[in-house]
């Protein structure tokens, strides 16, 4: 790979990773547009740890306190609000990593092409709108319940389909529980952590178990750009979601599934 092929894959998976656009319809542009070659299991490796690095150290406050509430919880038996988000977190990860295990090779060998990321940009970007408009957004994250928190855990499940978006899918069903979209947005963000780790934890042991070449400095490079790109959407959209509201990211996916039609027609 190239340094410019490296900078722009790392931008896009640091900004699409958070964003509710689809990290997986924007990284088939520059291989369907400009012929480029697939970035390979190490540079996946290191664009997933940027992001991971990114999510962890922004809620670094909310993570350290849900961890040590975590342990008293199963030590000492007290339970308290963080203690209870982190066990909403855990469970509410199974559903993708159960998803993930038993439907990958499915998803590699039929969900992948861009007629499929097309359709799912295009219908659950109006599934977003939708219940952007329609939702009561009422609630903070501690009115979620486990109920709630499991829902959105399926809803990340289904955003192993390309083009489905797992920062959308999770915002759209938290919205549809009725949270505000500043608290929608934190629990999708806090629901990534376990699942990038597995993401990442996947990509990691399948470069360690094959023969490819590990370029350490595209390697670095890549995470560093992911890292600093994914802190800084972290950070920004949690300032302007409740300004904006989720219409711009709806109107972008429909463009962006529309040209994807009209360049696969």
């Amino acid at each position: 790979m190239s340094t410019i092929e490296i900078i722009i894959l790392a931008l896009i998976q640091g900004l699409t990773e958070f964003l509710p656009i689809s990290s997986s319809a924007h990284l088939i542009l520059p291989s369907q547009l400009l012929g480029w070659v697939d970035q390979g299991l190490a540079f996946d490796v290191a664009v997933h740890v940027g992001t991971l690095l990114a999510v962890m150290i922004y809620f670094r406050q909310e993570v350290g306190d849900m961890l040590f509430a975590w342990g008293n919880s199963i030590a000492k038996k007290e339970h308290t609000a963080d203690s209870q988000l982190a066990w909403w977190i855990l469970f509410a990860t199974i559903p993708a990593g159960l998803f993930g295990l038993l439907g990958k090779d499915f998803i590699e060998e039929h969900l992948r092409s861009a007629a499929v990321i097309a359709l799912t940009t295009i219908v659950f970007g109006l599934l977003l709108g939708f219940v952007d408009i329609k939702s009561k957004q009422n609630k903070e994250i501690s009115a979620l319940g486990f109920k709630g928190a499991m829902m959105i855990g399926l809803a990340q499940a289904i955003a192993l389909i390309p083009g489905t978006s797992r920062s959308g899918i999770t915002m759209t069903m938290g919205l549809m529980l009725g949270l505000t979209r500043t608290a929608a947005a934190r629990f999708s963000f806090l629901l990534s952590i376990p699942a990038i780790a597995m993401a990442g934890s996947y990509l990691t042991l399948k470069l360690v178990t094959s023969a490819e070449a590990v370029d350490w400095q595209a390697i670095a490079l890549g995470s560093g750009i992911a890292f600093v790109s994914a802190y800084a959407c972290i950070h920004y959209f949690l300032i302007l979601v409740d300004k904006l509201g989720m219409m711009p990211f709806v109107i972008y996916r429909l463009l962006l599934g529309g040209f994807l039609v009209w360049f696969i027609s």
